[in-house]
């Protein structure tokens, strides 16, 4: 396991892509506002009426809240620190999607949108591990925005096929821009989704953290009905040492219960 330089990688993490997942999880802390199959989108399920879509109120209703889960916690993001679509931008328009997914940003026109964040609780270090080890004990906890979007007119169908198309178009990396920060995907990988959604993809992107570290972000959009829940992972431990982690299923099942 590669730990070293521990401290700066983790920095240069902050500072890139996971500055909004950092800012939003010691947030305000306002709760009560608060197969293969493999990344393959149900066809089926598209076939069915649109549904209508959710005002801003019902979405409010429906995100996720610190009831709703057993472990870790829920808070706002604030909205000096919430990326929006026009901070985003993929050298690769086919990249697009994907880029504002790891950026917690919905793709397309939504008619309305509410995120929370949820972090984890990390472990405690062994008494005798050392100084390094127990730094990443720390660090080794899941880090999670989640957004809710409601669309119009068959939008929640078209985020799910334009994510899955950019997966395939952009599986060897691509480049963006994300509020002022340059950042490359070294590679996108679709993955097994978890379910609860209508129909949904999941993406595992590695990001060029620091020299040769590449630090894996897990990315799912699920459907249900004219909303799509998209879930933006990462893991500080991970982002050092370019080991895997696995998604917190929890949390989405919570969520896309919500939905139902």
């Amino acid at each position: 396991m590669r730990t070293s330089p521990v401290r700066r990688t983790v920095l240069a993490a902050f500072a890139a892509a996971l500055a909004l997942l950092v800012t939003a999880c010691g947030g305000s802390g306002d709760e009560d506002k608060a197969g293969d199959g493999k990344g393959k989108a149900d066809s089926s399920a598209s076939a069915a009426p649109a549904a209508e879509a959710l005002t801003a109120a019902e979405l409010e209703k429906a995100v996720l809240a610190q009831a709703d889960v057993k472990d870790g916690k829920v808070t706002a993001v604030p909205a000096e620190d919430d990326a929006t679509a026009d901070k985003v931008k993929s050298k690769d328009a086919a990249c697009q999607p994907l880029a504002q997914l790891q950026m917690g940003v919905p793709a397309g026109t939504p008619a309305a949108t509410v995120k929370r964040s949820w972090a984890g609780q990390p472990e405690k270090p062994a008494a005798d591990a050392a100084p390094e080890e127990a730094l990443l004990a720390g660090l080794d906890v899941e880090q999670m925005v989640v957004t809710l979007a409601s669309y119009e007119d068959g939008g929640a169908e078209q985020v799910i096929k334009d994510v899955e198309a950019a997966a395939g178009a952009c599986a060897g990396g691509f480049a963006y821009d994300a509020m002022g920060e340059a950042l490359a995907i070294e590679s996108v990988e679709k993955t097994e989704a978890p379910g609860g959604g209508d129909e949904a993809v999941a993406i595992t992107a590695m990001l060029a953290a620091e020299e040769d570290v590449k630090a894996p972000m897990k990315l799912v959009v699920a459907r249900k009905g004219a909303t799509v829940a998209s879930f933006t992972v990462t893991n500080f431990a991970s982002a050092a040492t370019g080991e895997d982690f696995a998604f917190p299923t929890a949390v989405s099942d919570a969520q896309l219960g919500k939905l139902a």
